[in-house]
């Protein structure tokens, strides 16, 4: 069968993307409020910083800032979670990296499904966090039972999506109408019920246990329970949630203001209480639920194995410093202090294999192959024949992941769960090996050193 007349991976994932935008703007007003702001900042960034505007051109970013987001959704069971793996497959997105998340009190694991190569990454970048509930976390025997009953009945996926993810991976891809018919339909399993599968009395005994257990057991979906745009200043961004009378969170989770943007900030408002019904007689009975919020993220460089150390490092510095972890009103100047050993000009970064940077010819160079073909990368750039653009860097924290999801837990939820990493665990519920996420930023990098070359 010919697949010319199928629709790309890519494009599905730019309608779906666009779909989930358009749904979560109309579910959670204020989510549109936050799009509009940091289209407002990222315009006024790239209007003072013509430098910036020139390299996110040079490297693909700029056209896809205004439709970056990642998403956020929690599963419950293995089949659930390869499912959504076969689902996000259709649009380009693999699972990349691995996230224990029970080290920070929150008993899940994670990965984040995402495009993998620069062109897919320049077409559209929309990830989703992915997180499945580790049930053996629940110390109550009972309750982890009960747990488990409830998943097992529930179908977060219609018919109509599972049948067409079976005839993309039958026949190799969707055509036009069947793609937008998988994207209306795999819609669905991610928005939200205002209804509970479980009694008022259930969803106490689990919100009691763990608020986050609450939210993924107690529903017939899992619910998209964020979508983040990308800012350019976040700290404008925090400035301007305050300024417009949002419940911003306290701390920005990540790394601190720099000249060289590194990793990942993100800064949230708090979560909604929505009304929930619980099935209970003939009226029903009327509660509240906590889990929709808000996030905008930054995104800088992608660091290597040795920058990344010496962030995890830096950031255990600022975060054990008189015991007082990422709270109290002097954790913003503790997080500075430390990060001052981590340089933050970017040939030096480049230079002591701190983070991934993406090479490409300058106007000279193309003009003058003979010397390109004789110069290391780093002569190259000294002479003004190649540029280095720091490669974004795509992915997620577990620190700050676990500091969003309890500041929209309730602020204070902390559990005393020891680290339960299970990668192994989570590869078989997912039915598919999770990719090294520095092993896809060092093949772009080998990718756009090779280009010099014209190889």
């Amino acid at each position: 069968m010919s697949t010319d007349r199928f629709v790309s991976p890519d494009d599905i994932r730019s309608l779906f993307a666009q779909a989930m935008s358009t749904m979560y703007r109309t579910e959670v007003p204020l989510y549109g409020t936050l799009v509009d702001l940091v289209a407002e900042i990222n315009d006024a960034v790239l209007t003072a910083n013509p430098a910036l505007a020139e390299q996110l051109d040079r490297t693909d970013e700029r056209a896809r800032l205004d439709q970056e987001r990642h998403g956020a959704i929690r599963v419950g069971t293995a089949e659930e979670l390869a499912t959504l793996g076969r689902l996000f497959a259709l649009m380009g997105m693999y699972p990349v990296g691995y996230y224990d998340l029970s080290v920070a009190g929150v008993p899940v694991h994670s990965t984040a499904f995402r495009p993998r190569t620069a062109q897919a990454l320049a077409r559209n970048p929309f990830r989703v966090f992915t997180s499945l509930l580790r049930l053996e976390l629940i110390e109550n025997a009972a309750l982890r039972e009960q747990s488990a009953a409830i998943l097992a009945q529930r179908r977060i996926f219609t018919d109509t999506a599972l049948a067409l993810i079976a005839q993309a991976e039958r026949d190799g891809g969707l055509d036009e109408a069947d793609a937008r018919r998988f994207v209306i339909e795999a819609l669905e399993t991610f928005r939200w019920h205002g209804d509970a599968t479980v009694s008022l009395d259930t969803y106490h005994a689990l919100h009691d246990a763990h608020r986050l257990i609450a939210d993924v057991v107690s529903f017939r979906g899992p619910h998209i329970n964020h979508l983040t745009p990308r800012t350019l200043d976040i700290d404008a961004a925090q400035a301007g949630m305050l300024a417009r009378g949002i419940d911003a969170k306290a701390v920005i989770e990540g790394p601190p203001p720099r000249r060289c943007p590194i990793l990942l900030r993100q800064t949230s408002f708090k979560a909604l209480e929505e009304t929930v019904h619980f099935p209970s007689g003939e009226a029903g009975d009327a509660g509240t639920h906590t889990a929709r919020f808000g996030e905008i993220e930054q995104r800088g460089l992608a660091l290597t194995p040795k920058g990344r150390a010496l962030y995890d490092q830096l950031l255990a510095q600022a975060r054990d410093s008189g015991g007082a972890g990422s709270t109290g009103q002097d954790y913003p100047t503790r997080l500075a202090a430390a990060f001052t050993a981590f340089p933050d000009d970017h040939d030096t970064l480049r230079r002591e294999g701190l983070g991934y940077y993406r090479y490409a010819l300058t106007d000279a160079g193309r003009a003058n192959p003979a010397a390109v073909a004789d110069l290391p990368a780093e002569a190259l750039i000294a002479a003004g024949l190649a540029s280095a653009d720091p490669i974004v860097y795509e992915d997620f924290l577990p620190v700050s992941a676990a500091g969003i999801f309890q500041s929209n837990l309730g602020g204070d939820e902390q559990r005393a769960y020891a680290a339960h990493a299970n990668r192994d665990a989570f590869e078989q519920a997912l039915g598919m090996k999770v990719e090294d996420e520095f092993a896809i930023y060092a093949r772009l990098q080998a990718e756009s050193l090779a280009s010099l070359r014209g190889r």
